[in-house]
């Protein structure tokens, strides 16, 4: 017996998952689909502009991290670490001169002569005053609070949260960062050699400098590279001047070269470890805020990871897949609702590939036999809607008579249902059923399922075996004839397929050459960019095809724009433009023979030059036919009604 434990939502996700409406999904891919793209290249197109009014697309997201980059640039004032160092000292530096000035002795007026001799940089002056006696006890503790709090800063700046693992920044700590920079410098060195090295020893030993807990070399490495590319880039947006002055002053607050020469080191080793880091690019900072070391750099480490999310979610690059895009990194920039819509972007294709309608061959995304039957159904409902909406065009013909038989329903089906069937197929499919409780009479309601309903047959003989010759060449998609002709192709597949499965439908694809084609290759195929409407062959196809069919009313439907300029010369093509009389020819007299084989021959004509038409003209004296111009707007509408009006005819006749 199943059971179930419900227990209150904790906030996160969405308690009822995200319904895919894969028939939504497929429509929204099917422009594309239908204009020739393969189904990866229409659900990467869905994927980058989202479903309208469902969620969004990949290029909003690329927006709005743009407009995030944007704003993180335009509050950044990159000079603004010296700007802070300096207004800092000066007020240091004031509070010290108004001591002296109240001291009257030699010594207070050498010591005013010493600041005054301070070089006008902060770095040469915090070096000059590190071993000056203060006057004021408010300004040498106020100095040393400023030179603990920028050795802090420069740590910070160059591997972000390290100095978080210190108490203090004096002498004794800063030679415990020199020892791990150290070690972790040799660590890379053995590992570049293809030695062993040992990194639980290393952070054994160090560990509590990285309140992180990096778990893995690899790992450690990521984390102090992006925030050496960081700090890099804030260098290299600097003018040179100030470029040398914030690294004088690193050094000086420092004021140790080992530990420098150390963090040189392992800067150049990053370098070559990871050189697709934005290293030394410009941040181009245009805000006026005045911000300390570690804090632009923190801006610009973001502004780095804006611009990876942005790289993932343009994703022009080879392999590129959504998994590129790191959620965590995506909810820290945009928040949830963005994370949700990648969600549903990841989630579409899952669901289409449990749907039966998509399958992944060689890496490919293909859409299969049933997506094809589902894009061909929703083609149809909507011609059918059209043709019920205008009574004026409604099929007309006698009524169905009943057979005694029933048959399963499939879409499409408007026979009426077989009540006894439908129930029997219910109750047989749950089984006996049981008796009621305490010992009574068996009772149980009976649930029907989409499987178990049944219709009452009315279709009639004769059946009808249909040959769609279908136009490939250029001029379809220059005159706007090419998708209408797609999804009336589809809608005639589902038509028959679902009301009418007696009968039968080849679907030819004709360019330079005919070719027969199944629905799949009709959703997803092109048209053909070659010279040549080659009537004569796609008749040919269609009299071989129709010949072996066993159904007693034979007929073929073709869809062009354009007269015949193309034909077989052996196993090669002629082609010519005007058409020439030997190419008309050829092309009547393959007409003519399926006229002798008693196949009908309808022609829906989405042209109507001079020439077109009286090739069209002689086409139906010749054969008994009959051509209809149509629009391609209303192509599926017209042939739809036509298939349904003659059947619903012979079945009066």
């Amino acid at each position: 017996m199943a059971r179930f434990r419900y227990l209150r939502w904790d906030g996160e996700g969405d308690p009822f998952g995200f319904d895919v409406d894969v028939g939504e999904v497929l429509e929204a891919m099917s422009k594309d689909v239908f204009e020739g793209s393969g189904a990866g290249e229409a659900l990467r197109r869905l994927q980058e502009h989202g479903l309208q009014g469902r969620f969004g697309g990949l290029e909003a997201l690329g927006r709005r991290l743009q407009e995030a980059r944007r704003r993180s640039a335009e509050g950044l004032n990159l000079a603004g670490p010296l700007e802070d160092v300096r207004r800092r000292l000066d007020e240091i530096l004031d509070i010290e001169r108004l001591e002296l000035a109240q001291l009257d002795h030699e010594e207070a007026r050498f010591q005013e002569a010493v600041l005054d001799a301070l070089p006008g940089h902060p770095a040469g002056a915090i070096r000059d005053l590190s071993g000056y006696r203060w006057a004021s006890p408010d300004a040498g503790a106020r100095f040393r609070e400023l030179v603990q709090a920028l050795r802090r800063e420069v740590l910070d700046a160059y591997f972000d949260q390290l100095a978080g693992g210190l108490k203090d920044m004096e002498p004794e700590s800063l030679e415990r960062v020199k020892d791990m920079l150290a070690d972790l410098n040799v660590m890379l060195a053995r590992r570049g050699r293809g030695e062993e090295y040992d990194f639980d020893a290393f952070m054994e030993q160090h560990g509590e400098l990285f309140p992180e807990g990096p778990r893995s070399l690899d790992e450690l490495l990521k984390a102090m590279a992006g925030r050496m590319a960081a700090m890099s880039r804030l260098m290299a947006s600097l003018s040179p001047g100030q470029r040398q002055e914030l690294a004088e002053l690193a050094s000086a607050v420092l004021a140790d070269l080992d530990l420098a020469w150390q963090v040189d080191r392992l800067s150049g080793q990053l370098r070559q470890l990871m050189p697709e880091l934005p290293w030394d690019q410009d941040a181009s900072g245009s805000g006026d805020e005045v911000v300390p070391m570690s804090a632009a750099v923190d801006a610009i480490e973001r502004m780095g990871d804006l611009e990876d999310l942005e790289a993932a979610v343009r994703g022009d690059y080879a392999g590129a897949t959504l998994d590129d895009i790191d959620e965590d990194r995506l909810r820290s920039a945009l928040g949830d609702d963005a994370v949700g819509d990648l969600e549903r972007l990841k989630e579409i294709e899952r669901a289409l590939e449990r749907a039966g309608l998509v399958n992944r061959s060689r890496g490919r995304l293909e859409l299969t036999a049933r997506g094809a039957r589902l894009l061909g159904e929703r083609s149809l409902t909507k011609v059918l809607e059209r043709i019920r909406r205008e009574p004026s065009h409604r099929a007309r013909g006698g009524q169905a008579e009943v057979t005694g038989a029933t048959k399963p329903w499939v879409f499409g089906d408007s026979d009426p249902i077989s009540v006894e069937r439908t129930v029997y197929n219910a109750v047989t499919r749950t089984g006996p059923v049981a008796g009621g409780p305490d010992g009574g009479p068996p009772s149980r309601t009976v649930r029907l399922s989409v499987d178990d309903f049944e219709v009452i047959e009315t279709e009639s003989r004769p059946r009808t075996a249909t040959a769609l010759l279908l136009d490939l060449s250029f001029s379809m998609p220059l005159g706007g004839h090419w998708v209408p002709a797609k999804r009336m192709a589809l809608a005639m597949n589902a038509l028959i397929e679902g009301k009418y499965p007696q009968d039968s439908l080849y679907l030819i694809g004709f360019s330079d050459y005919a070719r027969q084609m199944k629905p799949p290759d009709l959703a997803v195929a092109g048209w053909e960019h070659v010279h040549g409407t080659n009537m004569q062959h796609a008749f040919i196809l269609a009299r071989r095809l129709l010949a072996d069919d066993p159904r007693g009313i034979k007929q073929v439907i073709m869809v062009t724009d354009g007269e015949p300029t193309a034909h077989l010369d052996g196993e090669d093509v002629f082609f010519n433009w005007p058409p020439v009389a030997i190419t008309i020819e050829k092309t009547l007299r393959e007409a003519a023979r399926l006229a002798r084989m008693s196949i009908s021959i309808n022609v829906f004509m989405l042209e109507h030059s001079p020439g077109l038409v009286a090739f069209m003209d002689r086409l139906a004296k010749l054969t008994g036919g009959q051509v209809f111009p149509a629009r391609s707007s209303d192509i599926g509408e017209v042939i739809v009604q036509d298939y349904v009006r003659r059947r619903a005819g012979r079945r009066a006749s």
